[in-house]
């Protein structure tokens, strides 16, 4: 009978093989091996990614040749002793990730894959891996009493469990010297305390965003771009703070997604800060619409009132007029959004399962059987 055993990575170990079963919802910066089909005889990996807690991972080299696939847990170098992770990527997937990340596997020096992981490395991991709960709580504790400005987020031991790495959070410069003193006291291993942001924190906790989906920095985004509000401007989206916001407080990344195609697009577009000269007046430009590629005028620089809808071509013809020295008799000019095709254009919602009420399943008394009822309660009177 296998023994299958959860673990603190978001995957059931399968003692007896040694092996890894997760799902890949569940696990962070999960990667999808679309060279699984191939044989084992064809791709001797070399480089293999391995996955760590959360959203840490490392590219290791197999110097011992062994054939591993998706979800070994393997022994790794580390710095003291080693690590147990499990494998997510072989082969020439592992190429073309470095490739992504710019980095050259001929010039750099990987850490080494030493085995796959004994039973007796399985348990020291999972020792090590309950201990990391209570560690972060008393960690907090701790940093809390010597008064130091830090959230100590989340708690890593290796896999020997000669090592813990904290991760804190602090707006400031942090003097954590006797912290690391006191820790080591504490729990007896080597204190490793890092610092990160308040996106890799969101990654690390992970969670659901506003679209319903998981969080990216979570799901598959290892590489942080800074996002300025500039691209919400770019994108005619409305500067309101809360919406604006992701899970960490920062604004969403994905603000950089459809930048660039509205950046190209509105190279096509005429410039925005030009007013509009007219023999009625003058119009000022309030927003633009990319898609139906329509902006919008109002004859008040700084209130949006009595809109007008233009289109670019129509735009430029009056900036090119404007330019000579005329000005048109209406700033539409018949070039306004006809309302009737936008009617006609638009599909309206038809009940075609059940036009039916929908209590009309439900059972109602007869009307007979009151009738019969007075009849009876009459003639009883009459008696």
């Amino acid at each position: 009978m296998e023994e299958m055993k959860p673990v603190g990575r978001g995957c059931i170990v399968n003692v007896t093989e040694s092996r890894a079963y997760y799902s890949d919802i569940c696990c962070k910066l999960t990667s999808w091996d679309w060279l699984k089909d191939i044989p084992a005889d064809v791709l001797v990996p070399d480089l293999v990614e391995v996955h760590f807690k959360n959203t840490r991972k490392g590219i290791y080299q197999n110097v011992n040749h062994l054939k591993l696939k998706k979800g070994d847990i393997v022994a790794v170098e580390a710095s003291p002793g080693h690590d147990i992770g499990i494998v997510t990527l072989t082969g020439e997937l592992v190429l073309k990730r470095l490739r992504g990340d710019h980095v050259d596997p001929e010039k750099t020096e990987f850490r080494k894959v030493y085995r796959l992981a004994k039973p007796a490395d399985l348990e020291k991991w999972k020792d090590a891996i309950s201990m990391e709960h209570k560690t972060m709580l008393r960690a907090r504790k701790i940093a809390a009493e010597m008064g130091l400005s830090m959230k100590i987020g989340d708690v890593e031991y290796q896999g020997d469990g000669t090592k813990a790495v904290f991760y804190y959070i602090a707006d400031e410069r942090v003097d954590f010297r006797n912290l690391i003193k006191v820790l080591a006291g504490e729990f007896h291993v080597r204190i490793e305390m890092r610092q990160i942001g308040a996106r890799q924190e969101a990654g690390r906790i992970g969670g659901i965003g506003t679209c319903g989906r998981e969080l990216c920095c979570a799901s598959w985004m290892n590489r942080f771009v800074s996002v300025s509000t500039s691209a919400a401007k770019y994108q005619e989206l409305s500067l309101n703070p809360l919406k604006l916001a992701g899970q960490c407080g920062k604004l969403k990344c994905c603000l950089n997604y459809e930048l660039d195609v509205y950046l190209d697009a509105q190279k096509q577009f005429p410039r925005s800060d030009v007013v509009l000269e007219t023999l009625e007046g003058n119009y000022y430009h309030q927003k633009t619409d990319i898609f139906k590629r329509v902006m919008w005028y109002s004859p008040d620089p700084h209130i949006p009132v009595n809109l007008v809808p233009v289109p670019v071509e129509r735009v430029m013809e009056i900036q090119a007029m404007n330019k000579r020295g005329e000005k048109p008799d209406k700033l539409g000019n018949g070039w306004q959004i006809n309302e009737e095709k936008k009617k006609e254009e638009s599909f309206d919602f038809e009940n075609v399962v059940g036009q039916d009420s929908l209590t009309r399943f439900d059972k109602k008394h007869p009307k007979r059987r009151k009738k019969r009822r007075n009849k009876r309660r009459n003639n009883k009177r009459e008696k």
